[in-house]
Protein backbone atom coordinates (compact mmCIF):
# COMPACT_ATOMS: atom_id res chain seq x y z
CA UNK A 1 0.00 0.00 0.00
CA UNK A 2 1.20 3.54 -1.07
CA UNK A 3 -0.27 6.43 0.77
CA UNK A 4 1.07 10.17 -1.03
CA UNK A 5 0.56 13.53 0.68
CA UNK A 6 1.09 16.74 -1.50
CA UNK A 7 -0.13 20.07 -1.18
CA UNK A 8 -2.46 19.51 -3.95
CA UNK A 9 -0.73 20.60 -7.00
CA UNK A 10 -2.41 20.43 -10.09
CA UNK A 11 -2.02 17.08 -11.73
CA UNK A 12 -0.57 15.61 -9.21
CA UNK A 13 -3.16 13.16 -8.56
CA UNK A 14 -3.54 12.21 -11.94
CA UNK A 15 0.53 11.73 -12.28
CA UNK A 16 0.05 9.71 -8.92
CA UNK A 17 -2.66 7.27 -9.93
CA UNK A 18 -1.18 6.58 -13.82
CA UNK A 19 1.91 4.98 -12.34
CA UNK A 20 0.55 3.62 -8.92
CA UNK A 21 -3.14 2.99 -9.52
CA UNK A 22 -3.73 1.37 -6.42
CA UNK A 23 -2.39 4.11 -4.09
CA UNK A 24 -3.85 6.49 -2.00
CA UNK A 25 -3.45 10.09 -1.77
CA UNK A 26 -4.33 12.87 1.10
CA UNK A 27 -4.56 16.09 0.35
CA UNK A 28 -2.17 18.25 3.12
CA UNK A 29 -4.74 20.00 5.20
CA UNK A 30 -2.43 22.51 6.74
CA UNK A 31 -2.03 23.37 3.00
CA UNK A 32 -5.65 23.87 2.19
CA UNK A 33 -6.20 25.64 5.90
CA UNK A 34 -3.49 28.24 4.89
CA UNK A 35 -5.16 28.66 1.25
CA UNK A 36 -8.46 29.14 3.01
CA UNK A 37 -7.12 31.87 5.23
CA UNK A 38 -5.72 33.72 1.74
CA UNK A 39 -9.05 33.42 0.23
CA UNK A 40 -10.73 35.32 3.27
CA UNK A 41 -11.43 38.30 4.77
CA UNK A 42 -8.40 38.61 7.74
CA UNK A 43 -11.55 39.62 9.59
CA UNK A 44 -12.95 35.99 8.92
CA UNK A 45 -9.63 34.31 9.17
CA UNK A 46 -9.37 33.25 13.07
CA UNK A 47 -12.87 31.64 12.86
CA UNK A 48 -12.98 29.77 9.51
CA UNK A 49 -9.51 28.25 9.97
CA UNK A 50 -10.47 27.36 13.74
CA UNK A 51 -13.98 25.93 12.08
CA UNK A 52 -11.61 24.21 9.53
CA UNK A 53 -9.61 22.00 12.04
CA UNK A 54 -12.70 20.60 13.40
CA UNK A 55 -12.63 18.70 10.01
CA UNK A 56 -8.97 17.04 10.53
CA UNK A 57 -9.13 16.80 14.02
CA UNK A 58 -11.98 14.87 14.39
CA UNK A 59 -12.16 10.72 15.98
CA UNK A 60 -13.45 9.62 12.73
CA UNK A 61 -13.68 10.02 9.17
CA UNK A 62 -17.84 10.30 9.97
CA UNK A 63 -17.66 12.90 12.51
CA UNK A 64 -14.92 14.73 9.88
CA UNK A 65 -17.84 14.37 7.12
CA UNK A 66 -20.12 15.85 9.61
CA UNK A 67 -17.79 18.68 10.79
CA UNK A 68 -16.83 19.35 6.87
CA UNK A 69 -20.97 19.35 6.05
CA UNK A 70 -21.34 22.00 8.93
CA UNK A 71 -18.05 24.19 7.86
CA UNK A 72 -19.60 23.77 4.13
CA UNK A 73 -23.64 24.88 5.48
CA UNK A 74 -22.09 28.11 7.63
CA UNK A 75 -19.42 29.92 5.06
CA UNK A 76 -21.04 29.03 1.35
CA UNK A 77 -23.08 31.96 1.86
CA UNK A 78 -20.01 34.08 2.07
CA UNK A 79 -17.42 31.73 0.30
CA UNK A 80 -18.99 29.67 -1.82
CA UNK A 81 -15.70 28.87 -3.88
CA UNK A 82 -13.93 27.82 -0.55
CA UNK A 83 -16.80 25.59 0.57
CA UNK A 84 -17.34 24.15 -3.25
CA UNK A 85 -13.30 23.39 -3.35
CA UNK A 86 -13.70 21.55 -0.34
CA UNK A 87 -16.71 19.66 -1.08
CA UNK A 88 -15.58 18.40 -4.04
CA UNK A 89 -11.85 17.28 -2.98
CA UNK A 90 -12.04 13.80 -2.21
CA UNK A 91 -9.10 13.38 -0.86
CA UNK A 92 -9.94 15.08 2.23
CA UNK A 93 -10.24 11.75 4.64
CA UNK A 94 -7.88 9.65 3.65
CA UNK A 95 -5.64 9.54 6.42
CA UNK A 96 -8.89 8.89 9.02
CA UNK A 97 -8.28 4.86 7.23
CA UNK A 98 -5.10 4.94 9.09
CA UNK A 99 -4.28 4.20 12.94
CA UNK A 100 -5.20 7.12 14.90
CA UNK A 101 -2.06 7.41 16.60
CA UNK A 102 -0.19 8.63 12.97
CA UNK A 103 -3.38 10.55 11.61
CA UNK A 104 -1.22 13.57 12.38
CA UNK A 105 1.69 12.96 10.43
CA UNK A 106 -0.40 12.02 7.53
CA UNK A 107 -2.74 14.95 7.11
CA UNK A 108 0.00 17.26 6.55
CA UNK A 109 3.33 17.50 4.61
CA UNK A 110 5.12 18.86 7.37
CA UNK A 111 7.87 16.17 7.67
CA UNK A 112 9.63 17.01 4.48
CA UNK A 113 8.68 20.94 3.89
CA UNK A 114 11.10 21.38 7.31
CA UNK A 115 13.61 18.90 5.55
CA UNK A 116 13.06 20.98 2.15
CA UNK A 117 13.12 24.60 4.32
CA UNK A 118 16.96 23.57 5.90
CA UNK A 119 18.24 22.29 2.59
CA UNK A 120 17.11 25.90 1.08
CA UNK A 121 18.83 27.98 4.14
CA UNK A 122 22.18 25.54 3.73
CA UNK A 123 22.09 26.53 0.16
CA UNK A 124 21.26 30.22 0.40
CA UNK A 125 24.82 30.43 3.07
CA UNK A 126 26.49 28.79 -0.22
CA UNK A 127 25.35 31.90 -2.59
CA UNK A 128 26.44 29.70 -5.68
CA UNK A 129 28.22 26.72 -6.47
CA UNK A 130 31.02 26.17 -8.29
CA UNK A 131 29.61 23.86 -10.95
CA UNK A 132 26.48 21.39 -10.70
CA UNK A 133 28.23 18.23 -9.44
CA UNK A 134 29.14 20.40 -6.67
CA UNK A 135 25.53 21.05 -6.06
CA UNK A 136 24.78 17.41 -6.47
CA UNK A 137 27.01 16.40 -3.63
CA UNK A 138 26.14 19.03 -1.15
CA UNK A 139 22.59 17.85 -1.36
CA UNK A 140 23.78 13.91 -1.42
CA UNK A 141 25.27 14.64 1.90
CA UNK A 142 22.00 16.67 3.36
CA UNK A 143 19.95 13.65 2.17
CA UNK A 144 22.31 11.28 3.90
CA UNK A 145 22.70 12.99 7.19
CA UNK A 146 19.00 12.94 7.00
CA UNK A 147 18.97 9.53 6.96
CA UNK A 148 21.07 8.25 9.25
CA UNK A 149 19.84 10.96 11.98
CA UNK A 150 16.12 9.38 11.08
CA UNK A 151 17.17 6.04 9.87
CA UNK A 152 16.32 4.37 13.47
CA UNK A 153 13.97 6.82 14.63
CA UNK A 154 10.23 5.96 14.79
CA UNK A 155 7.70 8.87 14.24
CA UNK A 156 5.27 9.82 16.33
CA UNK A 157 2.74 7.02 17.51
CA UNK A 158 4.33 4.98 14.55
CA UNK A 159 5.64 2.61 17.67
CA UNK A 160 1.95 2.65 18.57
CA UNK A 161 1.02 1.67 15.64
CA UNK A 162 3.07 -0.98 14.35
CA UNK A 163 0.83 -4.15 14.77
CA UNK A 164 -1.91 -2.37 13.24
CA UNK A 165 -0.15 -1.41 10.33
CA UNK A 166 1.45 -4.71 9.91
CA UNK A 167 -1.79 -5.74 9.58
CA UNK A 168 -3.05 -3.12 7.07
CA UNK A 169 -0.38 -4.11 4.67
CA UNK A 170 -0.33 -8.09 5.15
CA UNK A 171 -4.16 -7.34 3.74
CA UNK A 172 -3.36 -4.95 0.99
CA UNK A 173 -0.62 -7.95 -0.23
Amino acid sequence: MLLFISDGLKGITDSIFHVYPHAQYQTCLVHLARNISYKVRVSDRAEICGDFKAVYRAESAEEGQQALETFCSKWQAVYPKVTKSLAENPHIFTFYGFPKSIRRSLYSTNLIESFNKQIKKYTKRKEQFPNEEALERFLVSQFENYNQRFALRCHIGFDQARAELAAMFKTAD
